[in-house]
């Protein structure tokens, strides 16, 4: 099983962040603001830059706040599922820090550990924080697949690029739990014992292997441990988990019709403002840059350009990347911030 950075599940390894990751991070954030200054300067409205109404805003932050409410609920009712224990404010922390910590390192790379570090914290013991990252893993990957199926059946028909766009992210979820699925087959037959002939010829040697062997037990486990989950209480983990996904999607339409109130509400209209931050957000995994380095911009100005007012066009990403992206940076480092740093500081200056 992956994490959503593409990293082999070993939650308590240390992310290590020397000076040259530091940089690149500092460098990535440069990029972002750089490109968001370009979009915005070449997208600059005639009659200046308008403020989106007190409405959009007020909406915006209830959004994300009931975003990391769900999310957080998704997390305790799958703890509790399993039997362990864990207070709300626990697994709000664990959200925002592994969020801080996301943002802050190469593919994501960081939420992970720094998540599995507030568990610590918060005193449950190691196998218990393996099995909650697990299932946090897999019910957001479970429920992505299911929002793919929901916008499919809402937007149908609306267009190519809709199918191509709800096939890439739900062909990611699918990917994720396909390499989780053939980790339980390794995990079954491969967690103990010598690397065999084919790992050999992949190149890991005795050390890796052991390596891959701990993350399969963890798998191992984790999937034990699922099978034998509260039924009802899972389920409501995964409703959470579905409605943490919308609930990250209505910002961008939020803005933009609240925006400009003689903007049509439509299918048609609503369609694009849906679709594409859902592949900004899952799609964005593929690029390595802490923040992904300006590509969001980017790609945001080239796929979003026609689909919302000009005169709103500019304000739109500026807030829209405020409230998905940069807001939870500052809530993560009020809520987690030293447990994230201390989970990705390096190992060797613990």
């Amino acid at each position: 099983m992956r994490d959503s950075g593409g990293e082999m599940m070993d939650f308590r390894r240390p992310i290590r962040m020397n000076r040259n990751r530091w940089l690149i991070t500092i460098g990535s954030f440069a990029l972002m603001f750089g490109a968001s200054i370009y979009v915005v300067a070449t997208n600059w409205p005639v009659g200046g830059m308008p403020s989106l109404a007190w409405a959009a805003h007020g909406a915006a932050l209830l959004a994300v706040c009931l975003e990391v409410m769900t999310r957080s609920l998704k997390i305790q009712a799958s703890a509790y599922a399993v039997k362990l224990p864990l207070k709300f404010g626990t697994a709000v922390r664990v959200c925002l820090g592994g969020d801080f910590a996301a943002s802050i390192t190469p593919a994501r790379s960081g939420a992970e550990p720094a998540r599995y570090l507030v568990l610590a914290e918060s005193g449950m013991a190691p196998a218990g924080r393996v099995v909650v990252l697990f299932l946090e893993l897999f019910l957001e990957m479970c429920s992505l697949a299911v929002v793919c199926l929901l916008l499919a059946w809402a937007f149908g028909g609306r267009g190519a690029s809709i199918g191509g766009l709800l096939g890439l992210v739900g062909g990611y979820s699918t990917a994720v739990l396909g390499a989780g699925a053939i980790g339980l087959v390794l995990a079954r037959n491969s967690a103990n014992g010598p690397p065999p002939a084919w790992a050999r010829r992949l190149g890991l040697h005795a050390g890796r292997w052991r390596g891959v062997q701990r993350t399969l037990r963890q798998l191992r486990s984790s999937v034990q441990s699922l099978k034998q989950a509260h039924p009802g209480l899972m389920f409501v983990a995964f409703l959470g988990s579905v409605v943490h996904v919308l609930f990250k999607v209505s910002t961008l339409p939020i803005l933009v019709f609240l925006g400009d109130r003689t903007f049509p509400l439509t299918m048609d209209t609503l369609a694009p403002l849906v679709l594409w931050p859902l592949a900004l957000f899952y799609g964005g995994v593929v690029v390595p840059a802490p923040g992904g380095g300006g590509f969001i911009e980017g790609a945001f100005a080239a796929t979003l350009k026609s689909a919302i007012p000009a005169g709103i066009f500019a304000a739109a990403l500026i807030w829209w990347r405020f409230y998905t992206f940069y807001l939870y940076i500052v809530a993560g480092g009020i809520a987690a911030g030293d447990a994230a740093i201390r989970a990705i500081r390096d190992r060797n200056r613990d």
